[in-house]
């Protein structure tokens, strides 16, 4: 059940035998020359030099000046060991490492790298009995610390083409309904690196999705599993074997695939079972031969919480005294434009399901929530969030709030009280949480949000089990770097306005 046209599959009973056996594992190992995204995926490793040399420099030749300037006797030769001090430790923590692209070391990763470098320089001055001063060491230190931060949003940015050279192309291997699980769900988002390119299914059963098959494994081993796939990847030019484990993919039956593939060249990653869980939560480790993955639980206490509610009250604080020529601008349109108040006040469920009053500017009628009901059969979402593209209650004002999301402003006064967070899941209607299932009701985890996945991904062009989805990973992952960054993205999106209305 190979490749078509191929012998069918070598079993027990008809195993190759010396030369022929030693010649089919030795077919595979052929290597190629690609010209495609794999070719340049391998170029892209040339901008590591420059960014370990950016980092040197940064922190060397600060902390070079800084240290002359102080009067520090041989202050070149402690910079210099500061700058490779910086890129050990770096390179230690798996900083340089192939990551997936536009995931480099966060802020927070990078500062906990310059923590490690104070303690790893701290115990050479005590060694050497360096009399530098601590607090001019930390002075020169500290541009380094900055250099590696911009670095890291540098890496961040959408560059010209480096998608293209980014993407992995991908073969899955497995049974028919984890081959088709593990293609719907690559190619429903565009947030990772992965392109499927063809899949090797075990078995006989037809695959519904629409990917390549160019050849199938047998239900039980065969000694040309690993050929099977290794030709499929020659064939569809397949940088990486994505396998989905099952039945008749067992424990043994993947270990020695894993052996054929690794001698073909061919890189091997195993589908988990686990979903929704950020990387930086799983920890693998072994234990007895067994391979365990350790995953870290949700942040619900700690610094990062702390973190989090002073930038929550400081960001609402500081954004309604900036914002306040503009509110009071907007609340004059909205007094003009209609008659009724200028603010709209909701019951909304927050965090452990208890109700809080939140704020808007008003952008409907004033008795817009009498009319619901008769609109109920136009609801163009697919759960119990009420959201319609042409809204008759909406006024005319009001649409421009909402397609720039200034209606949303005044929520500032929610955070400010510490009902809501600056990032967070949309807070819900009570007929909405009267609704949730247990999984849904896991979204009150966590404080409600002015902005969060939700309203970077797509606002209400979403489905509701996309919302759901986005709220869910966010509950269980969230992070002080990934509030920042979302933060940053929510502007791009308030400018697109696609999916406010």
């Amino acid at each position: 059940m190979g490749l078509a046209g191929a012998p069918p599959p070598r079993t027990a009973s008809n195993r190759p035998r010396n030369k022929e056996l030693n010649d089919l594992r030795r077919a595979p190992t052929v290597q190629r020359e690609r010209s495609g995204p794999a070719a340049t995926k391998r170029r892209t490793g040339r901008c590591l030099p420059v960014v370990i040399g950016a980092e040197l420099v940064g922190l060397g030749i600060p902390a070079w000046l800084v240290l002359g300037a102080g009067g520090q006797s041989r202050a070149a030769v402690a910079a210099a060991v500061a700058a490779l001090a910086w890129s050990g430790v770096r390179a230690a923590r798996g900083r340089y490492a192939d990551r997936p692209p536009g995931d480099p070391p966060g802020v927070l990763s990078t500062t906990g790298d310059w923590l490690l470098l104070i303690g790893v320089l701290a115990v050479l001055r005590t060694m050497t009995g360096d009399s530098a001063d601590p607090a001019t060491a930390v002075v020169a230190l500290l541009p380094g610390l900055l250099v590696g931060i911009a670095i890291w949003g540098v890496r961040r940015l959408p560059w010209p083409g480096w998608q293209q050279r980014a993407v992995r192309r991908v073969l899955v291997v497995g049974e028919a309904p984890g081959v088709e699980r593990a293609v719907q769900l690559l190619g429903s988002r565009a947030d990772h690196p992965y392109s499927v390119v063809a899949a090797i299914p075990v078995g006989t059963t037809p695959l519904e999705c629409e990917v390549q098959v160019p050849g199938r494994l047998a239900p039980a081993p065969a000694d040309d599993d690993a050929s099977t796939v290794l030709g499929g990847a020659f064939a569809h030019d397949a940088d990486l074997a994505l396998v989905v484990p099952g039945p008749q993919l067992s424990e043994e039956r993947l270990r020695r695939l894993s052996w054929g593939l690794h001698d073909g060249g061919l890189p091997l990653s195993v589908l988990s079972e686990l979903s929704g869980i950020a990387a930086g939560r799983v920890r693998p480790s072994a234990a007895a031969g067994l391979t365990l993955l350790h995953i870290a639980p949700p942040l619900r206490r700690g610094p990062q919480m702390v973190l989090k509610a002073v930038v929550d009250r400081t960001g609402a604080a500081l954004g309604l005294l900036v914002l306040a020529p503009l509110l009071l601008l907007i609340g004059a349109a909205v007094r003009l434009g209609s008659n009724g108040p200028v603010f709209h006040r909701q019951i909304r469920h927050g965090q452990h399901n208890r109700p809080f009053t939140m704020w808007k500017f008003r952008t409907m009628v004033v008795d817009a929530e009498s009319h619901r009901a008769q609109l109920a059969m136009a609801n163009e979402n697919d759960g119990p969030m009420f959201k319609m593209r042409r809204d008759p209650r909406v006024t005319g004002i009001g649409r421009l709030l909402r397609r720039t999301s200034l209606d949303e402003l005044p929520q500032l006064l929610n955070v400010l009280r510490g009902d809501m967070s600056l990032v967070g899941p949309r807070p819900p209607l009570p007929d909405e949480v009267s609704r949730y299932d247990e999984c849904e009701l896991r979204r009150l985890a966590v404080r409600p949000g002015l902005t969060g996945l939700w309203q970077v991904s797509g606002r209400s062009d979403l489905s509701w089990q996309e919302t759901v989805s986005l709220d869910l990973w966010y509950v269980d992952n969230w992070s002080v770097a990934t509030d920042m960054g979302l933060m940053a993205r929510t502007l791009r999106a308030v400018t697109d306005g696609r999916g406010a209305y």
